[in-house]
């Protein structure tokens, strides 16, 4: 695994330089593409989309990059030292796995969605001058591709927002840290965020959120399907303990074990190794079992990693839904030529990620991830917290339970679909598979 690709590192003037210029790159690009993707008025009479005015492209644009300087910002703080750049860190910029891999699922899901969209929206109409040419679909992918700047920004903003709530106590005795780079995201809360904010977005465009949802719903597990990857090269969201004699299980480096593209030994310990070093409960080796005392052939957690600088085998729950998440996307693409109603996708992957997300928290052992234990614990209810123990697979976790909820959602929008056909503007979409 490597955690750390590269680190760039800014302690001379012309890689300062270098920095800065990248970050008005950056800026300038995000305004130039909000002052290009600004629509104009709606014809009542004919539908058809106007140009936009001077001033609606202006405040887009400076919107866009308001935004994008808020951003900047934050980076430039983070990356350069204090003489450079006022309150700056000097963190420099690593290269963390976990984020190229994050970003490449991203930027792959959007690319695809946008296709997507313009197969979903596709009307052929005679334009003169250019012949039949496709006049809806294009337009349809430029507004996915907007669209997804803001599911970024709420994405991030709610998966920040589950991930403090669910460790609430930790940030209680300092909520500065609710605002520090190096925090949590948690998957389900940037879904959330994500899906606020595209409903928002749909009302203010005037498009079907259904049939927006089905079209990007199946994008979002190829998106995650790279993003599991990126949390098992960091080490997160890792799995029970596997046993010695468990041909799955895999074991996650502490610090100075890790190396870069380069080489170069890593300063940082994955995020299993930190939680292991500090868990004092004791396990079997050979099983797996964990036990909260001490027994013949059981070993304190904590010891076994500080002797061997790595964690105990544990199960790669991040692989496992990492291939789930790519047989989810492949199944709901086909499943695309069989719709019944807008919003059947969309239900669909609501259930069936429900299951899946399940599946594989039952086999988590990552509890800083959040447990009715913890809960009860974290409220002080001390005797409850010890009813629930933490290997009882009663003791659910945030993400179970939202599941649940989600699953519920899904089957009740199954149950109360639209009838099919041109009545609720769906069309036989051969191409949109």
């Amino acid at each position: 695994m490597l955690p750390v690709l590269l680190r760039l590192s800014f302690t001379t003037l012309w890689m300062q330089l270098l920095l800065y210029a990248a970050a008005v790159g950056v800026v300038a690009s995000v305004a130039v593409n909000g002052w290009r993707g600004t629509l104009g008025p709606v014809d009542s009479k004919t539908g058809k989309e106007g140009p936009a005015s001077l001033q609606d492209k202006l405040l887009r644009a400076v919107a866009f990059a308001a935004v994008g300087g808020f951003l900047a910002y934050f980076g430039l703080m983070y990356a350069l030292p204090a003489d450079a750049f006022p309150g700056g860190k000097g963190e420099g910029i690593p290269l963390h796995t976990y984020g190229v891999l994050l970003a490449a699922g991203f930027v792959t899901a959007v690319s695809v969605a946008g296709r997507l969209a313009q197969d979903e929206w596709r009307r052929v109409s005679f334009v003169e001058g250019r012949g039949w040419v496709d006049t809806e679909g294009p337009q349809k992918r430029e507004q996915v591709l907007d669209m997804a700047f803001w599911v970024l920004v709420g994405g991030l903003v709610g998966s920040r927002v589950l991930f403090v709530l669910v460790n609430w106590q930790d940030y209680a005795r300092d909520w500065t840290q609710v605002f520090s780079l190096g925090g949590g995201l948690v998957f389900y809360g940037g879904l959330i965020g994500a899906g606020l904010a595209a409903f928002l977005f749909a009302r203010r465009h005037g498009l079907d959120f259904l049939r927006l949802a089905d079209v990007c719903i199946p994008t979002v597990s190829l998106g995650q399907c790279l993003g599991r990857l990126g949390c098992f090269s960091a080490g997160c969201c890792w799995g029970d303990m596997a046993g010695s004699h468990s041909h799955t299980g895999v074991t996650f480096p502490g610090s100075g074990l890790a190396q870069d593209l380069f080489g170069q030994l890593g300063r940082a310990s994955s995020l299993a190794y930190g939680s292991q070093a500090g868990d004092d409960r004791f396990v079997v080796e050979a099983t797996g079992q964990v036990l909260h005392q001490a027994a013949p052939g059981a070993v304190r957690i904590s010891d076994w990693v500080a002797q061997h600088g790595t964690t105990l085998p544990v199960y790669p729950t991040q692989l496992f839904e990492s291939v789930g998440q790519l047989v989810l996307f492949v199944a709901l693409l086909y499943a695309r030529r069989f719709r019944r109603f807008h919003g059947h996708i969309f239900a669909l992957w609501l259930m069936a990620y429900a299951c899946l997300r399940t599946t594989v928290e039952l086999f988590r052992g990552d509890v800083e991830r959040g447990t009715l234990h913890g809960l009860l614990e974290s409220l002080g209810a001390q005797g409850l917290a010890g009813a629930v123990p933490l290997e009882a697979w009663y003791n659910v976790s945030t993400s179970q339970f939202i599941s649940l909820c989600m699953f519920t959602f899904g089957a009740l929008l199954m149950a109360r679909h639209r009838p099919a056909g041109e009545a609720a503007g769906l069309g036989p979409t051969p191409s949109a598979a």
